[in-house]
């Protein structure tokens, strides 16, 4: 877990001061005791822990918000990753919601005086990795709420549960600073372990009937398979999903709390999409025997935790993406109790047409009705529970993701409102535009949180989700997102990965290993300036000498000269473009 840094204000309770105060005595320069212990466990540092830097790092985790993040074990010191600053999001059920702002890497001691060359350019690169975890975005916690939970879930905790510290209530797939909490746990410093998550939290109000209406969207990542959007695709043996969101809708109305939950991920086969300065790489289905059972154990999990499931896959029919749901519905067919639905986004709804959703919506209406969603009276009586979850997914499980999700979360939320009695049977909240309006911001800034934790830039489509259309600020928008993605993709999202996986201790490191950076020849260039300057500049030459053809005969020689050898680069280029992208190094795909 990690310590999170606070600031005393008016609001808060004179019990929150003090543990402000003990929080910020364990995270002083002077008080790093607690934090210090070693720990070699593959998870890293852990609640309000210490990260250690290894010889080769050990694990680099990062802890819960309550004071301070936690450390991981890098090289040779304790390091405690401490929340800077954060804000007020809002609250979730009357629990103050903060978001954090900014983190910092601590060192708690040093000891590099017997280290090796090696070991030394080892820990400064692990440090720079560091530095990027802390950049990490989207992450929110509460004080005295177990945010990991939704509603549903937390009304059926035992009523002891509830009084137990939050680390013992949470979720443990929602706990983003899970591998940094051990060390606190192991401490019993109950106080200082605060859950992190990492996903979406918006909030909005506006009235109805002269009585006010709170709607929640809040969005819990899944730490099982957390990475970057090229580096971790598909799933792992285990059956988890790269980008694995719930989604929960929470309303509240006139003493009426209800809940919607939706998720997403990746489709649960074993693939991959490496980047090679394509804007579209190829998509690569991994053959392996155990693909059934890994999408079994994946169908397995979710029916036991949300009940039936319907899969709604959004991807195209033709080209990579339609060998990839083939291959999809191939396995589906092998599990008969769950529902599968293809419908191909991009061609129903060709010319941005969001309406044409409508045509899914039917094929689907009676089972999610059926499904329903969790209602809760003002005195804490269940009057419905939601019996089955909607799985969608496209390949990202972003933009077609997030539009047709948003289609369906207004479905629920009229139903919703009209059994809260907001609403008549008849009603929508597209009756008023203002509501309208507020309840479509809300998920297009739902969806560039998520697509900036997994992309790195915001969302596309978001006029669909807006205006149910696209539109020339929005086409400028996404072309500039999607320029984001490139390069992102292809020159920074590698190292990204490395830093992910050693924080959450899918990495772990131990004197006498092998360096994992220890990489030589054409691999170990620049990637940007190399590629960029090979392609320009030869582009350049071949334009200039193109330019001087009508002076000289020589130049009409010299440019196909120059012409030809550009187009070698770029053969040569395209030929290694895998080596030139920025490419983890620490740990496989799967």
């Amino acid at each position: 877990m990690e310590y999170q840094k606070r600031n005393c204000t008016n609001e808060e309770s004179h019990a929150e001061a003090r543990s402000r105060e003990r929080s910020q005595t364990l995270l002083s320069p002077h008080g790093c005791s607690p934090a210090g212990r070693r720990r070699e466990t593959p998870g890293g540092t852990h609640p309000a822990g210490p990260f250690r830097l290894p010889p080769p790092p050990r694990n680099c985790s990062s802890a819960p918000p309550s004071k301070s993040k936690g450390g991981p074990h890098v090289i040779p010191g304790s390091y405690v990753l401490v929340i800077t600053s954060r804000k007020d999001a809002g609250s979730y059920l009357g629990s103050p919601v903060y978001h954090v702002n900014s983190m910092k890497f601590l060192c708690c001691n040093e000891a590099i005086k017997h280290l090796t060359s090696q070991e030394k350019r080892d820990e400064a690169y692990f440090m720079s990795l560091l530095r990027i975890a802390e950049t990490t975005c989207g992450l929110y916690y509460s004080y005295d709420r177990d945010l990991t939970l939704n509603l549903q879930r937390a009304s059926k905790l035992a009523a002891g549960r509830i009084h137990k510290p939050l680390w013992k209530q949470a979720d443990p797939r929602f706990v983003w600073n899970k591998n940094l909490l051990e060390e606190f746990i192991e401490a019993k410093l109950d106080e200082f372990i605060i859950p992190l998550i990492q996903g979406s939290f918006q909030l909005a109000q506006f009235t109805m009937k002269d009585t006010p209406v709170t709607i929640t969207l809040f969005s819990r990542r899944c730490n099982r398979r957390l990475g970057t959007r090229m580096w971790r695709r598909g799933a792992n043996l285990e059956g988890a999903t790269a980008n694995f969101v719930e989604t929960e809708q929470l309303v509240e109305y006139d003493g009426f709390t209800s809940s919607f939950i939706q998720v997403r991920g990746s489709i649960p086969l074993l693939w991959e999409q490496i980047v090679d300065l394509s804007y579209k790489p190829r998509l690569g289905i991994i053959e392996h025997e155990e693909t059934p059972k890994v999408v079994q154990r994946h169908f397995h999990d979710l029916s036991q935790r949300y009940g039936e499931t319907i899969v709604v896959d959004l991807t195209d029919k033709q080209g990579d993406e339609g060998n990839l749901s083939n291959a999809f519905a191939a396995e589906m067919e092998k599990i008969p109790d769950v529902r599968y639905v293809h419908f191909d986004f991009h061609h129903v709804c060709r010319g941005g047409n969001f309406d044409n959703l409508q045509a899914l919506y039917n094929q689907i209406e009676e089972a999610i009705q059926g499904q329903g969603y969790f209602l809760m009276s003002s005195k804490g009586e269940i009057l419905l529970e939601q019996s089955g979850v909607v799985r969608s997914n496209c390949i990202d499980c972003l933009d077609r993701t997030n539009v047709t999700q948003s289609f369906l979360a207004r479905k629920s939320l009229d139903s919703q409102l009209q059994r809260m009695g907001a609403l008549s049977s008849s009603e929508s909240i597209s009756i008023s535009d203002n509501i309208n309006d507020i309840f479509k911001k809300l998920w297009v800034e739902h969806g560039d949180e998520v697509s900036l934790e997994y992309a790195g830039s915001y969302a596309l489509k978001g006029d669909l989700v807006r205006y149910g259309r696209q539109t020339l600020p929005g086409l400028i928008k996404d072309g500039m997102s999607a320029l984001s993605r490139y390069y992102l993709n292809n020159f920074h999202d590698g190292v990204r990965q490395d830093a992910l996986d050693l924080i959450s201790g899918y990495y772990t490191v131990g004197r006498g290993s092998p360096s994992p950076f220890q990489i030589s020849g054409f691999e170990s260039a620049s990637y940007l300036p190399v590629a960029s300057a090979i392609i320009v500049g030869g582009i350049t030459a071949t334009t200039f000498t193109l330019s001087q053809v009508g002076r000289n005969a020589q130049h009409f020689v010299a440019s196909i000269i120059c012409a030809g050898l550009t187009v070698g680069v770029i053969a040569l280029v395209k030929a290694n473009g895998k080596q030139l992208c920025s490419r983890p190094r620490l740990c496989g795909l799967i």
